[in-house]
């Protein structure tokens, strides 16, 4: 796919003037259109040729680029040939370079980091004043130690940031306890001896499978609010393969209990599934709950005979698990 970015030669700076004077009545009119186009590029040997068709040849894919990446709106093409020339020229200025490596930090700055943090510090029920984070951003650099030295900044941005999380975590914890207990009371669930729930939708009559089985499933992940993490079933194949102890602890439990053929509702505590570790939608210590489906044993080592799903007196506490991934 052509989409080299880098390669525009002079000419272009006259192509994209004559194409904005062009389009005057269309579009907005900045103030690079008024310059003077260049004389007329004259190609006077093979080499000529071949240099000029490939700059014009590897500019494929720039503009798109441009309009996504950097939200360079098409009207101003002009600047930024005008910019391009002037870095080119330029490149290997040490004072331009500084400059132009400020204009990169500072979109990165405003696109990814301040929008970051503001988000984390909101769900720790702090407020981020953007300006007020560059003033200390640029002081840092400037080393401005008037109101903090970098080092007290630092810890001071640590800790409360880690004192935000802890509160956050225990929030977690306490409303998948809340969410577990109530559960508990509910018709039909079943709570086990290592704190996992679960609710039998479809009970089946196949083989139970063993933690070192590989077994077939279809799921559907989510959080206890009702927001759906992840689901085998959106897939185009919506079987997935595993090892019964190759999953979070509380799937284990649970698999090396049911029989093939059952379909079963599983409530999951925080320390059965994956504790303090942040992935992604699921935050740390969240209670998770799961549909799952027992399709089949995919092993050929002998199953357990089936037998009644036992109460939470006489449940077998959960398989210790050896390594823990994520399903995808």
């Amino acid at each position: 796919m052509k989409k080299t970015l880098f390669l525009i030669i002079t000419m272009m700076v006259s192509f994209s003037m004559l194409t904005i004077a062009a389009n005057d009545n269309k579009k907005r009119r900045n103030v690079a259109t008024t310059e003077a186009a260049p004389a007329h590029t004259v190609l006077s040997s093979s080499a000529d040729t071949l240099s000029y068709a490939s700059g014009m040849a590897n500019t494929n894919g720039l503009i798109p680029y441009l309009t996504s990446q950097y939200n360079v709106d098409e009207s101003y093409m002009a600047d930024f040939v005008k910019g391009f020339n002037e870095a080119i020229n330029k490149i290997d200025d040490p004072s331009y370079n500084a400059y132009t490596a400020g204009t990169v930090i500072a979109r990165m700055v405003k696109k990814q980091m301040l929008p970051s943090i503001e988000n984390a510090v909101k769900e720790a029920n702090y407020t981020l004043n953007s300006n007020k984070f560059l003033e200390g951003f640029v002081a840092s650099l400037n080393k401005d130690t008037t109101i903090f030295k970098q080092e007290a900044a630092t810890s001071y941005f640590e800790s409360t940031m880690k004192a935000a999380e802890a509160a956050k975590a225990a929030k977690l914890k306490a409303e998948g306890a809340k969410f577990l207990a109530e559960n508990a009371k509910k018709e039909g669930v079943i709570s086990t001896a290592s704190g996992l729930q679960y609710k039998i939708i479809t009970k089946g009559d196949g083989p139970i499978p063993t933690a070192t089985q590989e077994v077939k499933v279809k799921y559907e992940g989510k959080l206890i609010d009702g927001t759906i993490f992840d689901s085998s079933y959106k897939r185009s194949d919506p079987i997935t393969k595993f090892r019964c102890n190759q999953v979070i602890k509380g799937w284990t439990e649970a698999l090396t209990m049911m029989p093939v053929g059952s379909t079963w509702e599983l409530y999951i505590p925080s320390d059965l599934a994956y504790g303090e570790q942040d992935m992604g939608k699921i935050k740390p210590y969240s209670t998770l709950i799961f549909k799952v489906e027992l399709v089949g044993i995919e092993s050929t080592e002998p199953a357990k005979p089936a037998e009644p799903a036992k109460p939470a007196a006489a449940a077998k506490p959960a398989t210790p698990v050896k390594k823990v991934v994520k399903k995808k």
